[in-house]
């Protein structure tokens, strides 16, 4: 048995539906993801799990106790919002001690608690500040202290980095994902950022329309999506249109045209055919370039159309027949530096190919 369950959980507003039929099986202690697109229905999950919004269908279950019905209280959660949600007229000590003083703590062991949860998140010594005096960061530590304290069984992530700059995003994922595997909490983390879903999370739901399209490792969504919609959505990705020639279990062979057939992986949860008309997803980075005539076997032959000189990166656009992709190139000294109009080579291993639907 799973620690948080969805069986068949469904929400429509009117005649739109927000979730579909949905089934999802959380582990205990897990940082697990739901990820997709604005409007695809992982805010609306997450408070039907909070119990913010009651399930026009389905059941919601945490360690074997039905909690669908249960009023929030009752729910042993704690949810962080994207906006923080701190109280102005109190200081961070009273902040963090809200939740607390509602259930009618004794004031020492209230003390207790709110040194514990501001030395956890590294604000030992801000008790005494408003919010106003606190940087974005600070408030997102606040916001999670104050959740924390009162120790709940699951936590609840709303989408918290968004009001953040890009380098203090890059700082508190980091941090997040400390504090979870430190205190070892069920956590549940909306966004629709990849790159915050791939760092931070053991297991990533894509969602798309109400839909959930594929559970997965960081590793099994970015490379073996299930789905066009998934090997776009996540990273970047050159989709050749290509077809199926033959089928061996995970493996297969597909025709880039022109009568080229080259080994690619297929995604253990797609079943495929012969003749079946598929995309062939080739990550930017995985693939490889030389000057024309190199020893190596290339896969495509084609040519520069355009370059751009990204510091670490070099991106090089590349026309090889009727198909046009993007390649990244590590920028190094001893690698060949190359223009618009030069003749190349293009090169991937059999794993780097991954046939999606």
């Amino acid at each position: 048995m799973s620690f948080v369950e969805f069986q068949g959980v469904s929400k429509s507003f009117g005649d739109t539906i927000a979730v579909e039929k949905l089934n999802i099986a959380i582990e205990k202690g897990e940082f697990f993801s739901l990820l997709g697109p604005s409007g695809c229905g992982k805010s609306t999950t997450l408070r039907m799990l909070a119990g913010f919004l009651p399930p026009s269908t389905g059941r919601i279950s945490v360690h074997g106790r039905d909690i669908t019905r249960l009023p929030p209280e009752a729910r042993g959660i704690g949810i962080v919002f994207q906006n923080y949600a701190i109280f102005p007229h109190m200081n961070v000590f009273d902040n963090i001690a809200f939740g607390l003083v509602e259930r009618g703590e004794q004031k020492t062991e209230i003390a207790r608690k709110v040194d514990a949860a501001l030395e956890q998140v590294g604000l030992s010594g801000y008790g005494g500040r408003f919010e106003r005096e606190l940087s974005g960061g600070q408030k997102q530590r606040v916001a999670l202290a104050r959740v924390l304290v009162i120790e709940p069984e699951i936590l609840l992530l709303d989408e918290p980095l968004s009001a953040l700059d890009k380098k203090m995003r890059e700082e508190m994922k980091f941090w997040i994902k400390d504090i979870q595997n430190s205190i070892g909490i069920t956590t549940i983390y909306v966004t629709h950022d990849q790159s915050e879903a791939l760092t931070m999370s053991d297991r990533i739901a894509v969602m798309s329309n109400g839909r959930l399209l594929q559970v997965g490792s960081p590793r099994e969504i970015y490379e073996q999506p299930s789905s066009r919609f998934i090997a776009e959505f996540i990273g970047e990705s050159n989709l050749l249109d290509v077809r199926v020639t033959s089928v061996n279990g995970v493996s297969c062979e597909v025709d880039l045209g022109g009568s080229l057939t080259v080994p690619a992986r297929c995604s253990k949860q797609v079943k495929l055919s012969p003749d079946e008309r598929v995309s062939l997803l080739l990550r930017p980075e995985m693939l490889r370039l030389a000057p024309m005539d190199a020893q190596e076997a290339p896969r495509l032959k084609g040519r520069i159309a355009d370059s751009v000189y990204q510091g670490a990166l070099r991106r090089y656009r590349v026309i090889a027949g009727e198909h046009d992709f993007v390649v990244e190139v590590p920028n190094r000294p001893e690698l060949a530096q190359l223009s618009s109009g030069d003749q190349v080579d293009v090169f991937w291993s059999t794993e780097s190919g991954v046939v999606v639907p």
